[in-house]
């Protein structure tokens, strides 16, 4: 959040719109600019047409709430009032995947990805790392129309590197492709990473490529990693259905028809998490933690028949 006070402070044009924010919340830019940090209460649908008229108006809203109320709640004003008119509108959505697992279904963004990448003009990135997500937020002053920014619940590893520098649209080589290419988005970088050290001691080497835009999906460097990898993994946070793993798997199609390359999708199962407890033991009670992501790929691998099939928890 401090960044949209940093960014404030270069452009004039930066304006930050919370929607019951912690106490707190950029405490330091609401006294330095008080007439561009405006708090209106849980009101999302509001929020999203004051954020679309002040975008009209020639200002830079940064709108910052909780995923699942800026998702679900306020949905076809995202879709009439800010992408159908292409307006630049950051929709900061903290608590990405299972970060509010304590909170129940209610507060788990788990399909996010898939709603906000079906919108025309929507761009949506998922930053590894609150590094990463500095670095992001550096290059959306500019960028034409509405950004999805899903966020997780900070102090989560820092495993994203500066000098891989951040441009939106284009992926990441994280560890070069070997036997096996993992692509991930999101916090699920550092598990992928720790996955990858466990094949490594098992004799397969995986390759991970850092998707941290989900659309517009960067096909170059996917189609660069592809090659000659026995197995490419999808590897989310988030439903089946509409996140990452689609979106590769719609990238390949269009672009290989035939001869597709065998392909795993690990993600959250297709129900809602009725489970109450930690991010990360719900993570690991659906086989997304670093053992259970080996694991999985050392079973497809050993059965390349049925590497295709969608894999998760029931």
């Amino acid at each position: 959040m401090n960044m949209i006070h940093k960014l404030a402070a270069r452009d004039e044009r930066v304006l930050y719109i919370g929607s019951d924010p912690g106490a707190g919340t950029l405490r330091a830019m609401s006294k330095e600019f008080p007439d561009r940090h405006l708090i209106e209460g849980i009101s999302e649908a509001h929020i999203i047409g004051m954020s679309a008229g002040l975008a009209m108006e020639g200002y830079l809203p940064y709108v910052n709430t909780i995923a699942t109320f800026l998702t679900r709640r306020c949905y076809e004003q995202v879709a009439i009032d800010l992408c159908l008119h292409n307006l630049p509108v950051r929709l900061i959505a903290n608590g990405g995947g299972l970060v509010y697992a304590p909170l129940g279904p209610t507060h788990q963004a788990i399909e996010d990805i898939a709603i906000m990448r079906a919108l025309p003009n929507m761009t949506v990135v998922c930053p590894a790392d609150a590094d990463e997500a500095a670095r992001l937020m550096e290059h959306t002053l500019d960028w034409p129309g509405p950004i999805y920014i899903r966020l997780a619940k900070g102090g989560d590893a820092i495993v994203s590197k500066a000098e891989h520098g951040f441009e939106i649209g284009r992926a990441i080589v994280m560890r070069s492709p070997g036997d096996v290419l993992m692509v991930t988005t999101g916090i699920m970088l550092q598990r992928a990473l720790a996955a990858a050290d466990l094949l490594a001691a098992q004799g397969i080497s995986a390759g991970i490529l850092h998707m941290h835009t989900v659309k517009p999906l960067d096909t170059e460097a996917l189609m660069r990693a592809i090659q000659g990898v026995k197995l490419v993994v999808s590897l989310e946070e988030h439903v089946p259905a509409g996140g990452l793993g689609s979106a590769i798997a719609e990238t390949l199609i269009d672009n290989l028809g035939g001869g597709l390359p065998a392909m795993l999708r690990l993600s959250l199962p297709d129900r809602f998490m009725h489970n109450y407890g930690s991010q990360d033991s719900l993570l690991k009670k659906h086989d997304l933690a670093p053992g259970s992501i080996a694991a999985a790929i050392q079973r497809s691998l050993a059965a390349p028949e049925k590497s295709s099939s969608q894999l998760h928890s029931t």
